[in-house]
């Protein structure tokens, strides 16, 4: 129990140090920059590749379910709700926390167990700025574009599946499919994606930060950062989704 509530204050400073750190200058805009690439350029291939398989699996998946009552004309409006309101946040957030995650988690420990953050301070740089803003800006604002983006690729994927099928137009089928889309669904969607990704940078910046026992701590740091990670994501999709239902019923 005494662990445990040490482990929560700890993670309460680093918040409250974060926020502090984050929104007072100077700021390091040239390592912000670095880390949008590293989090959205380099994720770019497997969110592409992972978004187009999912939109052609679950359309495929479906199509055999709404034939059963004659309805495979709802094909593209289903993928549209079931693609914009959970899967393009949901799966983005999850690649990422396994590809960015694990990554932010093992490079900080590395950082901490060679004592290179200790370095960093004594060469008067501000190590918290520079490594753990950096990387937490970078994840909250680059997973809702790449939300936006896999949940583009995975429709393009979802409408080859049904032009292959019912030789639909690609007009046709983005026009019934964006019908039931509204401003809220695009939203929820930038909302939720913010919030997964502030949740990944953080969990792996703190786990990396906290890391000790040289590379045995590396390793662990790096596969507790994407375990906690999903776990939150599940909590907070839980947690949006039933906010979200709530203000509108």
């Amino acid at each position: 129990m005494k662990a445990f509530l040490l482990r929560m204050y700890d993670i309460y400073e680093f918040l409250l140090r974060f926020y502090k750190e984050a929104f007072l200058p100077p700021y390091e805009y040239k390592e912000i920059i670095n880390q949008f690439f590293d989090v959205g350029i380099r994720s770019l291939s497997i969110i592409s590749l992972t978004g187009f398989i999912t939109g052609m699996v679950f359309t495929k998946q479906s199509r055999s379910s709404l034939a059963e009552f004659g309805a495979t004309s709802w094909l593209p409006s289903l993928m549209a709700i079931a693609i914009i309101r959970a899967l393009a946040p949901l799966v983005t957030a999850l690649i990422v926390a396994g590809k960015v995650g694990s990554h932010i988690g093992a490079e900080l420990g590395s950082m901490k167990v060679t004592e290179q953050i200790e370095a960093m301070e004594v060469s008067s740089t501000n190590p918290f700025k520079f490594l753990i803003v950096s990387r937490v800006l970078a994840t909250t604002c680059m997973v809702p574009i790449l939300a936006a983006y896999m949940g583009l690729v995975a429709m393009l994927g979802a409408y080859v599946n049904v032009h292959f099928n019912e030789e639909t137009s690609f007009t046709t089928f983005f026009q019934a499919a964006f019908v039931r889309i509204t401003f809220i669904d695009i939203a929820v969607l930038v909302l939720k994606s913010a919030v997964y990704g502030f949740t990944i940078g953080f969990t792996g910046c703190f786990n990396g930060y906290y890391a000790d026992h040289g590379t045995v701590g590396v390793g662990r740091a790096a596969n507790t950062s994407v375990v906690i990670s999903m776990f939150l994501i599940f909590v907070e999709e839980m947690l949006i989704v039933q906010l979200v239902h709530s203000y509108l019923h």
